[in-house]
């Protein structure tokens, strides 16, 4: 199973100025992935609280302070060779599916291929209005962007007509490194989110959880991907763990070792909620991985 760790983005880690350095280093050190989330603004008395939190404390307090998405992994991009680069999760509906296309692509092309974005459809309605997106249909508007990323990654000329979004026929010649586009993966938890995993996903984005938990998500998945004609032992998944404050280096490897009893091709620590500094993150990552290769 591949290990990956999250870029420096969130809270006291939101340091543009050390991405680069930190991108360098976790690539030397033998990390397999860095990742990023997607945040848009975080209101002050917000519409809906983070999944675990309270109304007395909504949200962790990291989120109030964010780099983005697009412009971390560009410059991780570019200061790597080998690294899968990813999004969990990419709040799709935000964006025109034009404008995120043409963000991937170049992406793909700038990290050589090694782009794998995972998409997801938020929490929080303020974030929906701020940027002008339709919080009540944001799971139809994922379906449509993935039906768009089809047919832009795979012709040219190329249009789109949809319910939401319209193409007429036009020339976008910018082509993605990796065959068809590359590999999309979604999140999310629910059934409706899982059923569409196994129909349309190269995998799953998930986060760490009881075993039992995960046993009933991903056979909703693989199910989705047999009446879909698909092939369900193809689909993929990326795991999130989330580690949390007081959590020790053996605690965090007991997770990613049941992680990897799941079948999981990689997964990847979040250690910003952990950890002050992006140098301790690196340190205490380091530490984890190596205990999950040891046993």
């Amino acid at each position: 199973m591949d290990i990956g760790i999250t870029l420096p983005q969130y809270g006291t880690h939101a340091r543009a100025d050390l991405i680069a350095s930190y991108a360098r280093e976790a690539e030397e050190i033998g990390f397999d992935s860095l990742w990023v989330g997607d945040r848009a603004l975080t209101p002050v008395e917000p519409s809906d609280v983070y999944p675990g939190y309270t109304a007395e404390n909504p949200y962790p307090e990291g989120f109030k302070h964010f780099v983005d998405p697009f412009v971390a992994l560009s410059v991780a991009a570019s200061a790597t060779t080998r690294v899968r680069l990813g999004t969990s999760t990419l709040n799709a509906p935000w964006y025109p599916p034009l404008l995120l296309a043409r963000s991937l692509t170049s992406l793909d092309l700038l990290s050589g291929g090694r782009l794998d974005p995972g998409f997801g459809i938020g929490w929080m309605r303020d974030e929906y209005t701020a940027v002008n997106a339709d919080f009540t249909q944001r799971g139809a508007q994922l379906d449509e962007i993935l039906d768009f990323l089809d047919a832009i990654w795979s012709s040219t000329p190329f249009s789109h007509t949809g319910k939401t979004w319209q193409v007429p026929l036009s020339y976008v010649d910018l082509r993605p490194v990796q065959p068809g586009g590359p590999p999309v993966y979604l999140g999310g938890f629910g059934p409706a989110a899982m059923r569409r995993v196994g129909r349309r996903a190269a995998g799953w984005v998930g986060v760490a959880m009881p075993d039992a938990g995960h046993t009933a998500l991903w056979g909703i998945a693989r199910r989705a991907a047999e009446d879909a004609g698909r092939d369900p032992d193809a689909l993929r998944q990326q795991i999130r763990v989330n580690v949390a404050p007081g959590q020790s280096a053996e605690d965090v490897a007991a997770i990613l070792r049941s992680v990897r009893g799941w079948g999981a091709e990689g997964a990847f620590v979040e250690l910003q909620q952990r950890v002050r500094e992006p140098a301790e993150a690196l340190e205490l990552g380091s530490r984890v991985r190596d205990l999950v290769r040891a046993g």
